[in-house]
């Protein structure tokens, strides 16, 4: 678990997602706006995450509603661009993830300089987004084949709005996850993203894989990060951070800023 520490600086990391808005090609995507707004957007977001003190950020294209899980290029060509431009404002890790598309968020992390991907890399699923398929060898063999053997590969192993096919309980699939594909850290997360991360599979999820680290993956919030960094190694926190606690909202940063003062009280401990 020590590449934590040497990459975020700090246990217990807090990745803090940077959404950007519709992009082209999605439904909900603005020509008139243009490519302009969304980085314009992302930049703002960007600097109230790293002004309120999160110890990484991560790019998604959460907006690329409904999503993909084979993406067209035009989505991460795009989000190529926008961490482009923003490069040089960057000042922690940065991860990426083109939902829902392990190949093509490889693809970007190693583009853009990416320290760390998370996605869905391994297991085979029922979800919203018809049957659900991995291939967690060629996926790895390809980011190797392109110079990425140094980037992170968190594997979300309880996918949002997805059921895992074979009836298979959590810590076997984490067991056997970890043992067959190797991944740097695994993820949980609830039904969508905001929704809770039950503490009880978190626990589960962590007894099973000893030293792999665990990180509460979706809806973790100022009023339960005590209790989830009690288990988890970490979190990734996006919701929350938004005005209102409301999704498609801009960060707040009074927001980021009182939530990462709690962490810093819950570490200090």
């Amino acid at each position: 678990m020590s590449w934590l520490v040497e990459l975020f600086g700090t246990a217990k990391p807090i990745i803090a997602m940077c959404h950007l808005v519709a992009l082209p090609g999605d439904p909900d995507y603005d020509p008139e706006k243009g490519m302009e707004f969304v980085v314009e957007r992302a930049a703002a977001d960007l600097k109230a995450l790293q002004d309120g003190g999160v110890d990484a950020v991560m790019f998604s294209n959460e907006a690329s509603i409904p999503y993909q899980t084979r993406t067209e290029r035009i989505t991460a060509v795009a989000m190529a661009r926008v961490i482009g431009e923003l490069k040089s404002q960057i000042r922690v890790p940065f991860g990426v993830n083109v939902l829902w598309d392990a190949e093509a968020s490889v693809d970007l992390a190693v583009a853009t300089g990416a320290k760390f991907v998370r996605e869905i890399f391994s297991g085979v699923y029922g979800s919203d987004f018809g049957l659900w398929d991995t291939n967690a060898g060629a996926t790895v063999r390809h980011l190797y084949r392109l110079g990425g053997k140094g980037i992170k590969l968190l594997f979300n192993i309880v996918p949002e709005a997805a059921a895992y096919l074979g009836h298979r309980d959590v810590a076997d699939i984490a067991r056997s996850t970890v043992f067959n594909c190797r991944p740097d850290a695994l993820l949980v997360s609830g039904l969508t993203a905001g929704q809770e991360t039950s503490t009880t599979l978190l626990q589960r999820v962590k007894e099973a894989v000893g030293d792999v680290p665990v990180f509460a993956n979706t809806g973790v919030r100022l009023e339960n990060i005590e209790n989830q960094l009690r288990i988890a190694d970490g979190a990734v926190v996006g919701t929350t951070f938004k005005r209102n606690g409301y999704i498609w909202n801009e960060v707040d940063g009074s927001r980021v800023r009182a939530f990462m003062e709690k962490v810093r009280q819950i570490r200090s401990q």
